[in-house]
């Protein structure tokens, strides 16, 4: 679960995001496979390995809609390109390997303790501080808002109902737009 996650710092700085999001992946992905290796073989038959991508690896959708399983790839940020690619490598591992993996991409969370760059938070601080809340444009782009222990169910439920080797996409299906996300907080 652990990323380099702000569009906005990865269009400032793109190094850290290859560098945690894509060769992370590989660190993860050479340990992961040694390890699988090694098991007997009714401990690899039950053996999963699930990577957390991001529903950014398509890039955007039209207005109203949401990506869909098997999807092309679009991204179109350092971020969302990051994951593609750290994506790519997992499904590398299965298809040459063997590697039992998943690949989940869930769309933007939410909870407690969210670092305070992420948007809501962001919103929750600056209107703490009686501050505007920031909008990009007319503030009609829209998302998908994950609550993060429902992402977290989920996730567990891929982990022991998940097929190796599929992708499966985590939200809502509920789109709101940050205007409104922002009016709302």
């Amino acid at each position: 679960l652990a990323a380099e996650t702000h569009v906005d710092r990865s269009i400032e700085q793109p190094t850290p995001f290859v560098a945690t999001n894509v060769v992370g992946t590989a660190t993860l992905l050479e340990t992961t496979l040694r390890y699988w290796q090694q098991l007997g073989s009714a401990e690899k038959e039950q053996f999963r390995l699930l990577h957390v991508s991001t529903d950014e690896v398509y890039g955007p959708t039209d207005s109203g809609q949401l990506a869909r399983e098997g999807d092309a790839y679009a991204p179109t940020s350092p971020y969302a390109a990051s994951k593609a690619a750290a994506d790519q490598l997992v499904r590398s591992y299965g298809h040459t390997y063997g590697l039992p993996i998943m690949i989940a991409h869930p769309t933007n969370n939410y909870g407690p303790y969210q670092f305070p760059e992420k948007l809501i938070p962001h919103f929750v601080f600056q209107s703490m501080r009686g501050e505007s809340l920031p909008l990009y444009g007319d503030g009609q782009q829209q998302r998908d808002w994950l609550f993060v222990e429902d992402h977290c169910e989920a996730l567990e439920i891929l982990l022991s109902e998940g097929k190796p080797g599929e992708r499966y996409h985590v939200g809502t299906q509920k789109l709101r737009s940050n205007r409104a996300v922002a009016e709302n907080i």
